[in-house]
């Protein structure tokens, strides 16, 4: 017999040789039927693989995120072998499961996909699926998986030679073989609907200089059902997207003489970004914070001090030389090691602790090209950062004040809805970290101990930890379902080592601070393109570019039209005037079209009685008030969607 433990702690015997499957009906034989996958002592297996020791299991469903990963990566087997009978010469190379669906890398040779060809290959995935084939996974040696492998496809033959005999391994269904490392649902039948999304140009490896492969894009569904709401989300987001609403906005654009991933922000864009600034500058000037200025490059043996060289130098760009011998720069990646300098600059006692030191500093990292999207994916972009250097004494009380600064910021900014995710190390893979195990232990203690306290629905996720400390990040849900990763609170007791801060203690002895690093925003680039697509360009009134638009009849009322804008802008209400020769009709589409809160119209009415005509963005109208009623209305509403801080 083998001991099974189970998610609740409960532990079952069962026969040697048991199925993951036949635990679940062990369970529930309704929920066996809805569990796809398993991961059994933290290694992915099959439905039925059989468990020959003693461990703990995992089922999945298609509602779990794991569950969605076996069955994204089992239907790129099939769009796999859909590829394989519709393009003869086709030449397989990766199909993985990703965030949303999954996709498969080809050599089509002389070949080509476009969007014609979609129904068709969709068609004849349907037409596997629906044969109902059981995926079966089986081991092969390295030399019979190179020699089915010698003379058809030199993409997978480069991929067993990377592999180590013994762990390789092939998945089959129907008539189709793949090289597999596993992780599949149960058979092709569960998959009722698919959709090919798109098709791209995929670096073969990543590498600029290799064979440029065929991406196609593809998403699956047990219901046809969630395909549709799937497609209609996706045409959702379109119209959301922050890059067609940045440029019908004028917020930001790009410049290919300027360079790729380097966002040039509009006058309104530019304003936008003020008004977050001095948003979180208030807030941070209440809880202690002083603002400091670091430059934009920094000696190269800054970063190799504080670890950033080591593990993103292949992400930062190149070295900058100088005419004098043996100086190196890099444009900063960071700032956290600038900071540690300017604590450095002089000694502190305990009782001057905690330091808050706060900027608006912009960091370079260097993005391939084909990464590079938008405001979310740049080479350059500032950080919301701060650093703070306490007590350990002090650690729990500063972490969570921090934690009430993100709250404030996601309340002000309508993100309701977040879960938090506290990121550890993988213990797997201590190479990938630096500091000692004391250390690392205590920070984490810290941040699960704060996070509990605090009463966030949180999750611990392993591995996901940055290379100096654990982290508390807050995974948002946007208006439409989809999770971002925004604002960040880290602990680290390994960068205060490496660059030798110091305080002096109670006893007179030179103590080592703890560092806390946060950004409740990341980036501005990246807020800013997830505020937009959240909010589809309707921004919170206290932060929207205008809040009013002054729309007159006709140019005989435009005298009263300056009249109405001066009072706005006299009590702080950012509004412009329309005194163009066009009806008001056109003016109001515009205004529609710009996402302006409130068009105010003036006429022959409105300046005989001293009143304006209010209709707000959407269509509802106020009608004919007062000007100092409405700034009432705006003033109160503005109050309304700006929190309150401490």
């Amino acid at each position: 017999m083998i001991q099974i433990t189970l998610p609740d702690g409960s532990v079952r015997s069962f026969s040697k040789d048991v199925t993951p499957y036949e635990v679940a009906v062990d369970i529930s034989e309704g929920f066996a039927r809805n569990v796809i996958s398993a991961k059994f002592n933290d290694t992915v297996v099959e439905t039925t693989t059989p468990l020959t020791e003693d461990g703990s299991l995992l089922l999945y469903t298609w509602r779990d995120a794991d569950g969605k990963k076996a069955f994204w990566h089992s239907s790129a087997h099939i769009l796999a072998q859909a590829l394989e009978e519709l393009y003869p010469n086709v030449k397989l190379w990766v199909g993985p499961a990703i965030e949303n669906g999954f996709y498969y890398d080809v050599d089509l040779g002389e070949g080509t996909i476009s969007e014609k060809d979609f129904k068709t290959i969709e068609s004849k995935m349907i037409e596997i699926a629906r044969g109902k084939h059981d995926f079966k996974m089986r081991s092969i040696s390295k030399a019979d998986a190179l020699a089915f492998y010698k003379d058809k496809n030199d993409y997978k033959v480069d991929l067993i030679e990377n592999l180590e005999d013994g762990t390789i391994s092939f998945c089959d269904h129907s008539s189709f073989t793949d090289l597999c490392r596993g992780g599949h649902i149960p058979n092709t039948g569960i998959i009722k609907a698919v959709k090919v999304l798109s098709v791209a140009g995929a670096y073969y490896k990543g590498d600029e200089n290799n064979k440029q492969l065929t991406r196609v894009y593809g998403i699956s569904f047990p219901k046809q059902k969630e395909l549709t709401e799937y497609l209609h989300l996706l045409e959702e987001a379109k119209k959301r997207d922050h890059r067609k609403l940045g440029k019908e906005l004028e917020l930001f654009t790009f410049s290919k003489k300027v360079g790729q991933g380097l966002p040039l922000w509009l006058p309104k864009g530019a304003a936008l970004r003020e008004r977050l600034e001095n948003f979180l500058k208030a807030a941070q000037k209440k809880a202690g914070y002083e603002m400091v200025v670091t430059p934009h490059i920094g000696q190269k043996e800054l970063y190799v001090t504080s670890g950033h060289y080591a593990k993103y130098g292949e992400d930062s760009f190149q070295p900058i030389s100088t005419p004098s011998e043996g100086e190196e720069f890099l444009l900063k990646p960071m700032n956290c090691p600038h900071h540690c300098e300017i604590y450095n600059a002089r000694p502190f006692s305990y009782k001057e602790l905690p330091k808050r030191y706060a900027e608006f500093g912009t960091v370079y990292r260097y993005e391939q090209s084909g990464e590079l999207h938008g405001l979310t994916r740049v080479r350059g972009f500032t950080q919301d950062d701060a650093h703070i250097f306490c007590t350990p004494g002090q650690l729990d009380t500063e972490f969570k004040e921090v934690i009430d600064l993100v709250l404030y910021v996601f309340g002000s900014l309508g993100f309701e809805n977040f879960t938090a995710q506290v990121s550890i190390r993988d213990p797997k893979t201590p190479e990938k970290y630096i500091g000692s195990t004391e250390n690392w232990e205590k920070a984490e203690n810290a941040i699960l101990n704060a996070a509990k306290d605090k009463g966030l629905n949180f999750i611990v996720e392993e591995g996901e930890a940055a290379f100096y400390g654990p982290k508390l990040d807050f995974m948002v849900k946007d208006a439409l379902g989809r999770q971002w990763q925004l604002g960040t609170i880290q602990v680290d007791y390994n960068l205060p080592e490496r660059f030798e801060l110091s305080y002096k203690g109670s006893d007179n002895e030179l103590h080592r601070p703890v560092m806390i690093h946060r950004a409740p925003f990341g980036s501005m680039e990246r807020f800013v393109a997830i505020l937009l697509e959240h909010t589809g360009g309707n921004f919170p009134l206290w932060l929207m570019p205008e809040q009013a638009i002054v729309l007159s009849v006709s140019e005989k009322y435009e005298k009263y039209a300056e009249k109405v804008l001066n009072l706005l802008e006299n009590n702080e209400i950012r509004a412009l005037a329309d005194n163009r020769n066009e009806t008001v009709g056109k003016k109001i589409r515009e205004a529609e079209m710009n996402k302006l809160p409130f068009m105010i119209i003036v006429g022959e009415q409105e300046e005989k009685n001293n009143t304006i005509t209010v209709r707000e963005h959407g269509g509802e109208d106020l009608g004919s008030i007062g000007v100092d009623e409405f700034i009432i209305i705006v003033t109160e509403r503005v109050k309304k969607s700006l929190k309150t801080f401490k």
